[in-house]
């Protein structure tokens, strides 16, 4: 078995075998590494747990934070928030938010996490699935499927536009996870595969020019917050997908759009930590106050 070479492929043959996108990729998996079933999702298991654990982490007592100082403890702030006020986007949403935010404040802290598609992105994903767990009421055989559908999706996006801040913007990497997001929430919630394609899509669409201009470059400011972004954005593109909503570009050509885009960015743009907030008076001093001016 060949790996899936594009999103239609693994819509088709999901429609064609009358099995969801999850199962199809648990099998590829199985085939490509040679390893049997219950190793496969047993690791699989294990990146669940670790994402768990990182959610958990960045929440608990006053927060977690980075040794520089630039982020950490807002996690907590929106805990609390949440406890004492009725929140504008609603409070499913930002549960999602909550979660995406500890994720990347373990992150910069130096803490585990599972990088899905990349570290600077951990938040998305564990965003959108730790509040659905609790909307939808999920098993942990459920969440764990989500977990297949959105990695081999994002492999997909990996080959044909790639996943680095470093050489696609962060469109690469938070919105890769958006879209993976995205359509894993679809098959979850019951939708079909090409459902999960066009949320995908969408998300993608949402996010697409989205730059990676890490202050002092590192991964903290505006990347915390940009998960937070994605995770809304993988939710409302998967209500919209599962409402019969559909995006006029296919899939695979917007994951093809994205690595054209992300090809054009200029260098200050993709996490150099030169351009955009990065190089605004305030970026320039932040970094200047961490590395010394001779940076």
């Amino acid at each position: 078995m060949n790996m899936y070479d594009s999103i239609q492929a693994i819509v088709d043959d999901a429609n064609e075998k009358n099995k969801p996108i999850s199962e199809l990729i648990i099998e590829q998996e199985c085939q490509l590494s040679g390893a049997d079933r219950e190793t496969v999702w047993n690791k699989m298991a294990k990146n669940l747990e670790i994402m768990r654990a990182a959610v958990k982490r960045g929440q608990e007592g006053n927060g977690v934070y980075s040794a520089t100082g630039l982020t950490g403890g807002e996690a907590v702030k929106i805990k609390k928030y949440r406890e004492k006020h009725q929140t504008l986007s609603g409070d499913t949403m930002m549960s999602a938010v909550q979660n995406a935010v500890a994720t990347n404040e373990v992150n910069a802290a130096m803490g585990v996490v599972c990088a899905t598609p990349t570290a600077g992105s951990s938040g998305t994903l564990p965003g959108v699935l730790f509040m659905l767990e609790k909307r939808l009421n999920l098993k942990e055989e459920q969440m764990i499927r989500f977990l297949f559908t959105a990695g081999g999706l994002g492999m997909v996006i990996a080959n044909h536009s790639g996943i680095a801040g470093a050489t696609g913007g962060c469109q690469a990497e938070v919105g890769s996870a958006a879209a993976m997001g995205a359509a894993a929430a679809v098959e979850i919630a019951g939708g079909t595969p090409e459902q999960s394609s066009q949320a995908l899509a969408m998300a993608i669409s949402n996010l697409l020019g989205l730059v990676c201009d890490p202050i002092a470059g590192l991964v903290e400011i505006p990347c915390v917050k940009r998960n937070a972004i994605g995770a809304g954005n993988a939710l409302i593109a998967a209500d919209m997908a599962l409402a019969g909503c559909i995006s006029k570009i296919p899939a695979d050509e917007c994951i093809s759009a994205m690595n054209k885009v992300g090809r054009g960015l200029p260098a200050s743009l993709r996490e150099t930590g030169i351009g955009g907030l990065a190089g605004t008076p305030t970026g320039q001093a932040i970094r200047a106050r961490i590395f010394g001016n001779n940076v």
